[in-house]
């Protein structure tokens, strides 16, 4: 019995440790008492900047599609047929069909008749334009196919190794002719001449009469007129017989250099519609933003654009317009990369990238807290809780640039540091009742 009660008492005292009443319990599993969340003062660089992503395109794809309507020939292609990825270049032949190059020039008109001397035309002005922006001499510079804008197509051809095109053969068999004329009339002058001075030198004989001088001279003058007017003749025919442009060998793009992105003919194939798609060889980057990004945006303003690669190469606004379309909104931004490396467009060519515009910095290290230690006094000023020694400390602050969370602040009521542990927040009020609710 004694045993027993022994061990009953034992068990009571094990018990009664591991029984705990309910105000014991909710006190034990209360939450702790809230305090104040601190984060230092730090000293930092703070940049504004409009990040968005833009997708990038080459400007203005263009199909090529020659004017081979004129051809005697099937328009069958025989080289110089260009690879994807290559560049066109301003006076280089991007084709050959038939044995004639098919040469690349940038202007607004399309090559819709063929040219040759005597003709005008906006089309003639704009062949001019081209033909001295190449370094080719086309005479004046204005609306009229003449000679010297003959000599400068042939030239144009010459330079990139072939054969000027031929001039039109009614027009060369009128200059054959003209030139004949020509030369039956410099004989006839030399005939002339040639009676003229034997008369002067010349004594007539026994019961001669004496040669009439003036009906040489007249016959001279006469001879000399002929001439005259077959020389014109011939100069006349001569022009028209210049160099032609046919509208089979140009073709015209709105700007140059471009790449060729698509080609729809090989050797041997036969003309029909487009060669080929070629766009510019400079990139463009077209990104949307909204109203708020739009406000901070400027034509010239420079970015950073971030290849797929990770690296950063730089860019220039070159357009903002609101954006149009079904469904559109915001603004589009248009933006011209810097000088790209073949290797650096190539990565870059059809991707949608990270944009970076940087609108405003301070200048080196700044104090700086987050924007939630900033709160507003009774009279409007701006202020921030520092914590010293465990008691809170209310300091007036000036605030300058706020970018990326952070706040550029300056103490003017008090003091502010680097380390200064500032309140961004508490842990809210405990209530302590145990509710389940």
């Amino acid at each position: 019995m004694g045993g027993t009660a022994v061990i009953a008492l034992g068990a009571g005292i094990f018990a009664g440790t591991r029984i705990t009443s309910p105000a014991d319990a909710i006190a034990r599993t209360a939450a702790p008492e809230a305090s104040e969340v601190t984060v230092p003062v730090e000293l930092r660089t703070l940049n504004s900047e409009v990040v968005t992503r833009g997708d990038v395109t080459a400007a203005g794809a263009v199909d090529v599609t020659p004017e081979v309507g004129g051809l005697e020939t099937p328009p069958i292609v025989t080289g110089q047929v260009p690879e994807v990825g290559a560049e066109i270049t301003e006076g280089a032949a991007l084709l050959e069909i038939v044995g004639r190059p098919l040469i690349a020039l940038a202007g607004e008109l399309p090559m819709y008749r063929s040219l040759r001397p005597g003709m005008s035309g906006p089309d003639v002005e704009q062949l001019e334009l081209t033909l001295e922006r190449l370094g080719l001499d086309p005479g004046r510079v204005d609306d009229e196919y003449t000679a010297s804008t003959g000599n400068a197509v042939a030239e144009l051809f010459e330079r990139i190794g072939y054969e000027p095109p031929e001039p039109d053969p009614q027009a060369q068999g009128e200059l054959d002719a003209a030139n004949d004329a020509v030369d039956q009339a410099e004989d006839a002058v030399e005939d002339a001449e040639e009676a003229l001075d034997s008369a002067g030198s010349t004594s007539p004989g026994p019961g001669e009469a004496p040669l009439d001088e003036d009906a040489l001279e007249d016959a001279l003058d006469d001879a000399r007129e002929q001439l005259a007017e077959a020389e014109a003749t011939r100069d006349e025919a001569a022009a028209a017989a210049g160099t032609p442009l046919p509208a089979s060998e140009v073709v015209y793009v709105p700007s140059l250099p471009r790449r060729v992105d698509e080609v729809h003919v090989r050797r041997g194939n036969q003309v029909d519609g487009a060669v080929m798609s070629v766009s510019g060889a400079s990139l463009v980057v077209t990104a949307n933003v909204d109203e708020a990004d739009y406000e901070l945006l400027a034509v010239d303003q420079a970015v950073s654009i971030e290849l797929p690669t990770g690296e950063l190469v730089p860019g220039t606004i070159t357009g903002i317009a609101e954006a149009e379309g079904e469904g559109a909104t915001g603004w589009d931004v248009t933006i011209t990369p810097g000088e790209l490396t073949p290797e650096q467009a190539e990565a870059l060519r059809g991707q949608n990238v990270r944009v970076t515009v940087p609108i405003e910095s301070t200048e080196g290290d700044v104090l700086a807290v987050p924007l939630a230690a900033l709160t507003a006094g009774p009279g409007g000023e701006t202020r921030v809780e520092v914590m010293r020694d465990g008691v809170a400390e209310l300091v007036e602050v000036e605030v300058g640039l706020t970018a990326q969370g952070y706040a550029e602040v300056t103490a003017v009521d008090g003091t502010l540091a680097e380390g200064d542990l500032v309140v961004v927040g508490d842990g809210g009020e405990n209530t302590g009742d145990g509710s389940d609710e």
